[in-house]
This record gives structure tokens, C-alpha cells and sequence, in this order.
């Protein structure tokens, strides 16, 4: 952990709470893709989970996120409900994209997450684009863009940190490093490995944080979006983490030592934060389990609520090709 003193009692079970809320999530999910309830293509950031709650805490409301396909997570925290994003799984109506984006398109203009993206380095762009317009009318908000270390390698990476740069654009730059893009580890495709390094060069901030140290994580975000906010220019995080699961639910993952897996769980976010918790006295008996059962009763209730949903008509299947009504 950060080796800092351990949070208040209320902030630091607030942040046990979110980082079990994403993990339990995504363990239902794959039990529901198991039995079909869930299709198409399902991306899980189990044991990357300190990276979504501790830059989420740095952000303000007014602000916007702009995620990748492994973004449950992000909308878990940014506060879409977890009923809108199961439903969303479920390809129902009901979901926060009506359905229409499963998994790795969740939306929702409500708390300004806007979108996961599938393309990998798509998001970086429109990242660019509402911190422009957000400068152009005189907010003084972050746009959050988080992205992996595969999207590095990406020539949108390097057109927007120029731009941003040039521009000084309020951009936070949240570079997920869990190593492997895809199947392939990092050191063989890029040849400078250290990717705060390579942000450095575009002349803006950079720094490298351990990414299963939620804690870190918040400090560093805080820091981070505060100099963006006061300064209107970008700043970039590398967030050093790992998944411990495969890039997808179609990946066999044969592409990694399991030795190596095994030797990054024992730096699972959730275990070192309930530890140092403990070991600071702040966790009390009974606390996991009141926080366990709280998680799980959400859960359950976002799954009844996906089941009940109801399938798109047929009818409907050409709505939103063009826009229903006048541009804002």
C-alpha cells in the first residue's frame, strides 16, 4: 500500500464498498454469460478495480468520463445504477444505452459518462473534443479519459496529446497499464516501456502510480485534476495494474505465465485495502460482512430488475439512425 496513514473510517470503507461493488458485478457476469443471459463480447477489469474508484473520487459531477470496453467499473463508480448497466448486459430496453450497446458501450448523459468505447484509442479524440468545447465556453471541468496501455501504440494517442498539449486542453489522461494488450505483453510492442516517459515528451505532466494501491491512486487523481482544473492544461497518469482475468470472455489467456497471474493476486486492491484497514483499526467485526451483503442485495436487485426488462420492438429497429429532434 502507499504507506500513508490509513483513511478515516467513512472514507475508507467507502472505498472498500466501491471497489466490491465492481468486483462482485463482474463475478455475476460471468456466471450470467455462462448461461447465456449475457452475449456478445464481455471484457472484465477484475483486479484493476482501484484504478476506476480512486480516480473517480477526484472528479467533480460537472466533469466527463470518456472509458474503453472494459469499463463496467467506471460506471459502476461514476454512478450510473447498477440496475442500467445489467439491463444493458441484458440487451434490454431498460438499459442506460436502451439496450443497443451492451457491454462495451455504456452511456449515460446523466453523470456525463460518456461512453465506453470498442475501438481501442477511440476514445481519446472525443476526450479532446468536450475538453475543447468545455474551454471554448468557460467550464472549468476535467474530461477523464481513461484508456490501455494498447491504445499508446495508437495514432490517435499521440494526435490527441499534441492537441491537448498545443491547445492546453483540460484533458486527465488515464492510461490503465495492466501490461498485455490483448495477448501481446507490452516490450513487444512498444519500444519505451516507461509511458509516463513517452507522455513527458508532448510537455505535459506525467507521472507513473502503482495502480492496485487504491489509495495512491486517489492521491495521485486528486493532484492530478486539480492542477487540470486550475490550469485548464492536460496531465497524464499511468496507472500501473493488472487483470486477472483474461482480456475477454472468448480469450483462452495461454498467452501468460500463471505463475505470473498468481504473483500479481497477491496484490489484489481489495485485499491490501481491507488490510490495512484492519491494521489500523478502522475496519471493524462485522463491517465486510454488512458491506458484502449490502453489495450482493444490489446486485440481485439490478438482476431482477435486467430480467424483467423488456426487448426493443422490431419496429424500432431503424430509431436513432438520424436524431429525433433539434440540435441543442
Amino acid at each position: 500500500m502507499s504507506g500513508e496513514r490509513p483513511p478515516e473510517r467513512e472514507h475508507g470503507l467507502h472505498l472498500l464498498l466501491q471497489m466490491l461493488r465492481v468486483r462482485r458485478f463482474e463475478e455475476r457476469c460471468v456466471e450470467l454469460y455462462s448461461a447465456a443471459k449475457i452475449r456478445g463480447f464481455m471484457h472484465l477489469c477484475i483486479g484493476e478495480e482501484a484504478v476506476a474508484v480512486g480516480v473517480m473520487e477526484a472528479l467533480q459531477p460537472e466533469d466527463a468520463v470518456v472509458a474503453t470496453y472494459r469499463e463496467h467499473g467506471h460506471a459502476l463508480v461514476r454512478g450510473v445504477s447498477a440496475a442500467a448497466v445489467m439491463a444493458e448486459m441484458y440487451g434490454k430496453l431498460e438499459g442506460c444505452s436502451r439496450g443497443r450497446g451492451g457491454s462495451m458501450h455504456l452511456f449515460d448523459a446523466a453523470t456525463r459518462f460518456c461512453g465506453g468505447n470498442a475501438i481501442v484509442g477511440g476514445g481519446l479524440p472525443l476526450a479532446v473534443g468536450l475538453a475543447l468545447a468545455d474551454k471554448l465556453q468557460g467550464h472549468k471541468r476535467v474530461t477523464a479519459c481513461f484508456f490501455g496501455d494498447g491504445a499508446v501504440a495508437e495514432g490517435e494517442f499521440h494526435e490527441s496529446m499534441n492537441l491537448a498539449a498545443l491547445w492546453r486542453l483540460p484533458v486527465l489522461f488515464c492510461c490503465e497499464n495492466n501490461l498485455y494488450a490483448m495477448g501481446t505483453r507490452i516490450e513487444r510492442y512498444e519500444s519505451e516501456t516507461n509511458l509516463a516517459l513517452k507522455a513527458a515528451s508532448y510537455e505535459i505532466p506525467a507521472w507513473s502510480v502503482d495502480g492496485m494501491d487504491v489509495l495512491a491512486v486517489e492521491d495521485a487523481a486528486r493532484k492530478a485534476a486539480a492542477e487540470v482544473r486550475a490550469g485548464g492544461a492536460p496531465c497524464f497518469l499511468e496507472l500501473r495494474t493488472y487483470r486477472f482475468r483474461a482480456h475477454s470472455m472468448y480469450d483462452p489467456d495461454l498467452y501468460r505465465p500463471k505463475e505470473e497471474i498468481e504473483r500479481w493476486k497477491q496484490h489484489d486492491p481489495i485485499s491490501a485495502l481491507t488490510a490495512q484497514l484492519r491494521e489500523g483499526g478502522v475496519l471493524r467485526d462485522g463491517d465486510i460482512e454488512e458491506l458484502e451483503r449490502s453489495v450482493a442485495e444490489e446486485i440481485e436487485a439490478a438482476i431482477g430488475f435486467a430480467e424483467a426488462g423488456t426487448l426493443e420492438p422490431v419496429e424500432d429497429l431503424e430509431r436513432f439512425v438520424y436524431s429525433e429532434g433539434p440540435a441543442a
